[in-house]
């Protein structure tokens, strides 16, 4: 009796010469190993920085004007929570006043304002670095000052 088999069963015998054997476990380990993802193997420049890539997102731009898109951004996010909320009211109430409602609802829009102009003037000192050449000698004193009485007497003790 002759056994039939197709190429899709477990049954398939099929003999292979040593050099077969070898050359289809290199097939076999290669497409294993193949990789699976892209490296750029251009040539990064000789010298200096390597050049900026725009990432997915904003767009590039400098510091200063990232500061002022996202204040420009929650201005306005600001501005329309403030004034959703005074239309609900006036709508709501039907006999609300819009002069006492702007002048409620839009104080503390002046106060975040005038906040963020104050968070933005109080900036870090910044790092001082002094380089000498030579002998130096450094005197760091802290003086404490106190100010007391109506007629004021300063006293500097070290």
């Amino acid at each position: 009796m002759r056994s039939e088999t197709t190429p899709n069963t477990a049954q398939t015998h099929a003999v292979m010469s040593d050099a077969e054997a070898a050359a289809e476990a290199r097939r076999i380990i290669a497409d294993a190993y193949r990789p699976t993802a892209y490296r750029d193997d251009t040539p990064v420049p000789a010298y200096g920085h390597t050049p900026p890539v725009a990432q997915p997102g904003r767009p590039p731009m400098s510091q200063g004007a990232t500061d002022a898109s996202v204040l420009m951004l929650t201005g306005g996010a600001t501005t329309a929570m403030v004034g959703g909320t005074a239309a609900v009211l006036m709508y709501v109430s039907q006999f609300a006043d819009p002069v006492v409602c702007g002048l409620v609802f839009g104080a503390p829009t002046a106060l975040v304002l005038a906040l963020a102009r104050l968070v933005k003037r109080a900036k870090p000192a910044p790092d001082v670095h002094h380089h000498y050449e030579g002998p130096v000698y450094q005197d760091q004193r802290n003086v404490h000052t106190t100010t007391r009485g109506v007629w004021a007497k300063t006293t500097n003790q070290q």
